[in-house]
């Protein structure tokens, strides 16, 4: 199986915000990690460790006191993600970090191209201190990305499931979008899909089609930038989900 078109590696807003918030309006999935986000990062201090960091897209959102750390797998250029200063590099078995050494882990749209998410979560409650916070957001609604290396959705349940199997607490749960977005983003997938077709001899009929469909889709985009700002629209089929749960302390 062949990826249509690769995912664009996320980058920091600061490279061009302009840029940035421009694809923020058509990247219903990337608008939402940011909304969820800018809440907890902001308030978060001390050490932090930004499990599949990428391009360290989020390290702007942080306290300029914050300590931070990035860590990715060796064979990131396979998602597509250039080498970063700040960005420890490993093999991908177990996190090159000390038990109880991070007050906050951040973790943004990984899990579900990690092969074994159970022992990546048991290895990040291993390297966070008592006490301490993991921010992770996770896909529901999105297509096949980073192939071969796309192998999890999770539901709310399931996310909670895991977490308190990894003994994670109080886990904070919360929809990203709702049905209006995955529409839309569902019709931007397909709208970029015909005006960029493979074999390109299908742009005959595919180029048209796509015209045809673009005032739908921009009706949805702008439907879905409404029903978010208004709280509207089910939250039973979102884009995915935003989590915030604890590592407990010691009992006395």
């Amino acid at each position: 199986m062949t990826e249509a078109f690769k995912p664009i590696a996320v980058r920091p807003p600061e490279d061009n915000r302009a840029l940035f918030w421009a694809r923020c309006l058509v990247d219903l999935q990337l608008w939402t990690i940011v909304h969820f986000l800018r809440e907890p990062l902001g308030a978060v201090r001390g050490k932090v460790l930004d499990v599949g960091a990428g391009q360290a897209p989020w390290r702007g959102m942080l306290a300029k006191e914050v300590d931070y750390t990035g860590v990715d797998v060796e064979k990131a250029d396979e998602f597509g993600m250039l080498r970063v200063p700040g960005v420890v590099y490993y093999d991908g078995s177990k996190l090159p970090m000390a038990d109880d050494s991070f007050d906050a882990l951040m973790c943004i749209e990984v899990l579900e191209h990690v092969p074994d998410p159970a022992a990546l979560l048991a290895d990040m409650w291993r390297v966070l201190k008592p006490g301490g916070q993991l921010i992770l957001t996770v896909p529901w609604s999105a297509r096949i990305h980073h192939i071969p290396h796309d192998y999890s959705r999770f539901t709310r349940f399931g996310l909670a499931r895991r977490l308190a199997t990894a003994g994670f607490v109080a886990p904070e749960i919360r929809e990203r979008g709702n049905d209006i977005a995955a529409i839309a983003n569902k019709l931007i997938i397909l709208t970029l899909r015909l005006v960029r077709p493979k074999p390109a001899t299908r742009a005959l009929w595919s180029l048209p089609l796509a015209l045809l469909l673009a005032p739908a889709t921009l009706g949805f985009v702008f439907a879905a930038h409404v029903a978010l700002r208004c709280g509207l629209g089910s939250r039973e089929d979102p884009l995915g989900y935003g989590v915030i749960a604890f590592k407990p302390k010691p009992s006395a």
